[in-house]
């Protein structure tokens, strides 16, 4: 008789997740791959799309399947808010410590406010929709999934069930419109980083609490939506992010049977028209030609990884994903203190423009899957510890 193998449920959970991983995977290392070549090889940089956009996208759509669904699933408003800040916060405080420690000799951003008012901001991650810098590049996008979160628990707490596909609609026409009616935004200061702290801190204590739990993320909800609209860099795009986001559970339910794909069609042309009225739209990647190719290979790719998710994936795409945190956070400032040595590498020997890259890739990987193993993974297995149900 053959003998049966019994996985066990988080084994299988594993297996079936593991396209999620190899996406993650993929868009961490475009990531890096843009931030590389714009300085080592530009002459292999793609411009006919942008590879920094396209991996923060698969990111967003990522984050989108998931999140939501996970956390009707287990119901558990505070085991996913604990769950949140062990998985998020240890390595982003870490990284912006070493990026303080070196300021004396790598000067930190421009776009970071030399005020307390920075302080309030990275304090909650909503540092792009409070019109303000990360101290590294790559941290605008923890604001929008920050403002995800938010919003996705408090849709939860209100037994709104997310992803019926119109919120993902209705965050594509609001990016439009805010594309057409605004050019600046209408609120900035840093008097804004200070309150949308308060609120983030009590309201956040709350929620994870129990007290006041359905108030509090109705108003943490209400603050997100308002950051996003009246104080965040440039509101069409924020919106356009939510949408994408937004667009990645409503693809979820629709695998489940529960939804429809024409809302996703529908918000995804929007988000893709909407640069192309945007009174704030000058960057060349949100030009027609270049935006319109970054967004459907988005979708070839999220699409393609759905379509092989019942296939075996090759172990150093799920890899990647396991250590894409890292990967994302990490690679910036490891870049840049290469950079500090080496030079402008833009017009050198192609020899040397390649060796240096791999040089760079050499220590970015290793470092990443160390501060993974012993930054990500410890601060996780504490959350576990602290609330057994969180996963």
């Amino acid at each position: 008789m053959a003998t049966v193998r019994v996985e066990s449920p988080n084994v299988a959970r594993q297996v079936r997740l593991a396209w999620l991983d190899a996406l993650r995977g993929l868009g961490a290392l475009a990531v890096v791959g843009e931030h590389l070549l714009t300085w080592a090889m530009p002459w292999l940089r793609p411009t006919w799309f942008n590879m920094g956009l396209y991996g923060v996208l698969v990111f967003f759509l990522v984050s989108g399947y998931i999140i939501p669904v996970s956390l009707e699933r287990h119901g558990d408003v505070r085991a996913f808010w604990v769950g949140r800040l062990f998985r998020l916060y240890p390595l982003y405080l870490a990284v912006i410590g070493v990026v303080l420690g070196l300021s004396w000799w790598i000067p930190v951003r421009e776009e970071v406010p030399r005020d307390p008012s920075s302080v309030a901001s990275h304090a909650t991650m909503l540092m792009d929709v409070v019109g303000s810098g990360g101290v590294v590049n790559t941290m605008w996008t923890l604001s929008y999934e920050m403002v995800f979160y938010l919003l996705v628990t408090a849709l939860f707490v209100t037994g709104v069930r997310v992803g019926r596909g119109m919120l993902a609609v209705g965050f594509g026409l609001v990016a439009l419109g805010a594309g057409l009616g605004l050019a600046r935004t209408p609120l900035s200061g840093g008097w804004v980083a200070w309150a949308s702290l308060a609120v983030f801190t009590v309201g956040l204590v709350c929620v994870i609490s129990g007290r006041y739990r359905k108030a509090a993320a109705c108003v943490l909800g209400v603050m997100a939506l308002a950051l996003l609209l009246l104080t965040s860099r440039v509101p069409w795009f924020g919106a356009a992010m939510l949408a994408v986001m937004f667009a990645g559970t409503a693809i979820r339910r629709w695998e489940k049977d529960s939804g429809s794909l024409w809302p996703v069609a529908l918000s995804g042309l929007l988000v893709l028209l909407t640069p192309v009225w945007a009174i704030n739209a000058g960057w060349w990647w949100v030009q027609p030609d270049v935006w319109t190719a970054t967004i459907l290979l988005v979708a070839a790719t999220f699409a393609g990884g759905m379509a092989l998710r019942g296939r075996r994936v090759p172990y150093v795409l799920t890899w990647l994903g396991l250590i894409s945190y890292s990967l994302y956070l990490m690679h910036l400032p490891i870049l840049t203190i290469i950079i500090q040595l080496a030079g402008d590498l833009r017009w050198s020997p192609m020899p040397l423009q390649i060796g240096i890259s791999l040089l760079g890739l050499c220590i970015v990987l290793p470092v990443s899957w160390l501060t993974y193993r012993y930054i990500e993974r410890p601060a996780q297995h504490l959350g576990r510890t602290l609330l057994p149900t969180t996963k």
